[in-house]
């Protein structure tokens, strides 16, 4: 059984009531997640849910051709596998972790099992799903109107959001998969954000030097889901 302190990493599991904690502890398996290790694919019956507390895992939508873009981004702040709480055994997206580190993997039947008897339970990862669903929406929109340079100012601070440092280990091609688009252009929008001081990019480590600056150059997007996940979800832990 792992200690409470390690599960208070994740801020889901940080909030459920003291005797659903104790109660879940022997169920909850923490797991490496490496770097690029798919935990599902679209139409995949769902046979684990994932509570991260380092890691970040991608939902990329995929269409028939292989292409894939990202429609949201999790971390220490949620759960992987919401489809299994709304309703449905599988999910059209897939899930890959872009930030390698751990998690707490629990059994799909054990955690459907819980809904029916707690209430709160059901609420809090229902108020968790709603926060995502703002996300994958504005995510859409982003894509939509604004330039690369925005998405990926956007992209970064969601990530950095998700990490206790300030660094992001992470190719280009991994982020222009991400966010579906051109190498080059993610290589020129990280060119502009390294020249106005707010990130350093090298091999594949990106640190983030000025969060304020960042934070200016990046679209709305950003503070609309922000504002969403700090009104529906619970304070981080300490």
């Amino acid at each position: 059984m792992t200690s409470a302190p390690e599960f208070g990493q994740n801020y889901l599991l940080a909030a459920l009531p003291a005797d659903v904690l104790t109660r879940w502890a022997p169920d909850l398996e923490l797991v490496e997640m490496p770097l690029g290790r798919v935990l599902y694919e679209p139409g995949t019956v769902l046979s684990h849910v994932y509570f991260p507390t380092t890691a970040i895992v991608s939902l990329l939508y995929v269409m028939a051709d292989g292409a894939s873009a990202e429609i949201a981004v999790a971390g220490n702040e949620g759960v992987i596998g919401i489809s299994l709480f709304m309703g449905g055994e599988s999910t059209p997206s897939r899930a890959v972790v872009q930030s390698a580190g751990f998690a707490f993997r629990m059994k799909s039947q054990i955690l459907k099992a819980e809904f029916s008897h707690h209430g709160s339970v059901l609420q809090l990862l229902l108020r968790y799903t709603q926060a995502l669903i703002t996300q994958m929406a504005q995510t859409a929109v982003c894509n939509r109107h604004h330039s690369v340079d925005q998405q990926l100012c956007r992209w970064l601070l969601l990530s950095l959001d998700r990490l206790r440092g300030d660094q992001l280990t992470m190719t280009q091609e991994l982020i222009s998969n991400m966010l579906g688009v051109r190498r080059e252009g993610v290589t020129e929008a990280a060119l502009k954000l390294q020249k106005a001081g707010v990130i350093s990019y090298t091999r594949g480590r990106i640190t983030l030097l000025d969060r304020a600056g960042l934070e200016k150059l990046t679209c709305e997007c950003y503070a609309v889901v922000k504002k969403e996940y700090d009104r529906l979800l619970p304070a981080k832990p300490r």
